[in-house]
């Protein structure tokens, strides 16, 4: 019987290259970890009760807008919880006061690295962060960018909504150093390219997302064109021939030849 697939949401963070076109921050996972270790990816995990919870609270959201937000709307906990593993993973904080997006620096940095450190150790929450801080989540910045299911043949499923969103410009990215072991700024072809030259391991889904960002000229074309065009859910097939693992998407050839759950 195939495993239910847990709700998780992802931040796909970009800024723009002084040489034109955009880059991305990716996280090398720890090899010990459960879920396709020792791979780059974007910053992500399961949602959590407190998610909702700081979705549900008056004032510490920014409602979204947009013509498809579907399931991606306040109150499913997925722009909270995106927000939250990026900053947990990632260390950039997405949310604002008084229309500004927030700025860590100075004396702050240790401050927010106290929080950050709290948060991955579930002492605190997202909502008691923002209710200290003065802060509202950055949700409204969240950009709807793709919904992959993992296939019903795995051990551990996710149904993961991706986002995008601009490097704020007065915070850094760093891994970790617990569930991830690396961090880096990439632009979305090179990655594909260290993929392929086996210097940059990425997985199945993640090759075929760095292939839709290719086509991104800069941040704004990117949400320009995200706004537009539909989030297709995509749950690709899987399963093991000759010791080794053949996954197809809908549409692609053997796609249907393939039993749900393997």
């Amino acid at each position: 019987m195939a495993v239910s697939p847990r709700l998780a949401a992802a931040i796909v963070l970009l800024r723009e290259r002084p040489q034109g076109g955009i880059e991305t921050f990716m996280v090398r996972r720890n090899v010990r970890s459960e879920f396709v270790p020792d791979v780059y990816v974007f910053p992500g995990g399961s949602v959590k009760a407190g998610d909702r919870e700081v979705e549900a609270a008056p004032d510490l959201c920014l409602p979204p807008t947009g013509n498809h937000l579907g399931e991606t709307t306040l109150g499913t906990g997925l722009r909270a919880a995106a927000i939250r593993e990026l900053f947990e993973e990632a260390g950039v904080f997405l949310a604002g006061r008084d229309g500004q997006m927030l700025a860590v620096s100075g004396e702050d940095v240790v401050r927010f690295a106290e929080y950050r450190r709290r948060l991955q150790q579930d002492e605190t929450t997202l909502t008691a962060i923002a209710q200290a801080e003065g802060l509202a989540l950055a949700t409204h910045r969240l950009t709807y960018f793709a919904h992959w299911i993992t296939p019903a043949a795995m051990p551990k499923r996710f149904d993961t909504f991706f986002f995008i969103a601009a490097m704020p410009g007065e915070q850094q990215a760093a891994h970790d150093q617990l569930e991830t072991t690396a961090g880096a700024w990439i632009a979305p072809k090179d990655a594909l390219a260290r993929s392929q030259e086996g210097d940059f391991p990425l997985v199945f889904a993640t090759v075929h997302q760095l292939r839709a960002l290719s086509v991104f000229e800069s941040i704004a074309d990117a949400e320009a064109r995200l706004r537009d065009q539909p989030v297709p859910v995509i749950q690709p097939r899987a399963m093991l021939r000759d010791g080794e693992i053949i996954i197809r998407l809908p549409g692609e050839p053997g796609y249907d030849e393939i039993e749900e759950g393997g």
